[in-house]
């Protein structure tokens, strides 16, 4: 059998699982959507303590847009903010902090 080696020419042959709630995937779906990156390189760099890097594509562009629409639509049916809209606000941050890097590369 020939070996297939990831883009570093590292050969993945260990698995490693855990469960996860509803919100936590969702969570982890969108921020691995912002990233631009695969699920298993973004939860490898997080697990390992290292950046995450955003590079601008179509697809964080898209990720970005569908998650500010989202959080529009969230923000309307809302009449205030509270605790149990942590994963929002999280989310709110990241996507700043996201479009503040872009916005860097266009300068």
């Amino acid at each position: 059998m020939e070996r297939i080696l990831d883009y570093k020419g590292r050969w993945r042959n260990r698995t490693v699982a855990f469960r996860v709630s509803d919100e936590e995937a969702k969570l982890l779906n969108d921020l691995v959507a912002l990233s631009g990156l695969t699920k298993q390189d973004y939860i490898t760099r997080r697990l390992l303590c290292r950046d995450v890097v955003v590079q601008g594509n179509p697809r964080v562009y898209k990720a970005l847009k569908n998650q500010m629409a989202s959080i529009h639509e969230e923000l309307k049916r809302l009449e205030t903010c509270s605790g149990e809209n942590d994963e929002l606000l999280y989310t709110l941050q990241v996507i700043a902090a996201t479009l503040s890097g872009l916005k860097g590369e266009d300068e």
